[in-house]
């Protein structure tokens, strides 16, 4: 891979990575009750799902799902319902309790259960495998080895998503006291936003992925 194939693609990577989705979502709430140091874990889940992801779309997990009306429709329902499921907990959790600074340690998420949640939200929408699945290839030399250009884009994806989903934890905790002021707002957004990206999900079909 070239140089200025591969700024290419870093530049699509961030723009992609900069695009408003449930995982950054995530993260954001993550970041502004829990702090940092937690939505990093938050953060790192999303990010080896989706290296998983880009994993499965190059073995021909993603044609096989383009081929697959069955499978498709069953990965999508799954992720829909995860998304919606996350949103209504969302929706319906108190603002910050009293009107206090978020206590971190008072009722802390573990590290695992944050690793968890982040790497289900990104598993949770089969379009972003399918996407993978087309838009990666455009980036491929078939007159090179396939492994090491793979090792690199992968690589590239996964820094650049980490990086961006700290950047927004941090952003959030920043945000904490602002927040404490209109908790119940806040989580009523991103609720909202996590029911409406589900039910985008359950509508969508192949051939728009």
């Amino acid at each position: 891979m070239s140089l200025e194939l591969w700024g290419v693609f870093l530049l699509a990577s961030i723009a992609l990575s900069l695009t408003p989705g449930p995982n950054a979502l995530l993260v954001l709430d993550h970041g502004a009750r829990y702090g940092l140091r937690r939505a990093g874990f938050t953060a790192l889940g999303s990010v080896l799902a989706m290296l998983a992801m880009v994993a499965a779309s190059l073995a021909g997990l993603g044609a096989l799902m383009l081929a697959s009306e069955t499978l498709f429709a069953a990965v999508k329902w799954l992720g829909a319902a995860y998304l919606v499921w996350l949103g209504l907990r969302l929706w319906r959790a108190p603002g910050f309790a009293g009107g206090q600074m978020p206590d971190h340690a008072a009722r802390p998420i573990t590290r695992r259960r944050a690793f968890v949640q982040g790497a289900a939200v990104m598993l949770s929408n089969p379009k972003t495998l399918l996407f993978f699945t087309t838009f990666l290839p455009q980036f491929l030399r078939p007159d090179a080895p396939l492994l090491a250009q793979f090792i690199v884009l992968g690589l590239t994806l996964a820094l650049v998503e980490l990086g961006v989903e700290l950047v927004l934890a941090g952003a959030a905790g920043r945000l904490a006291p602002s927040l404490v002021r209109h908790g119940r707002i806040f989580n009523r957004i991103t609720g909202g936003a996590f029911v409406g990206i589900g039910a985008m999900v359950a509508a969508s079909g192949r051939a728009s992925a």
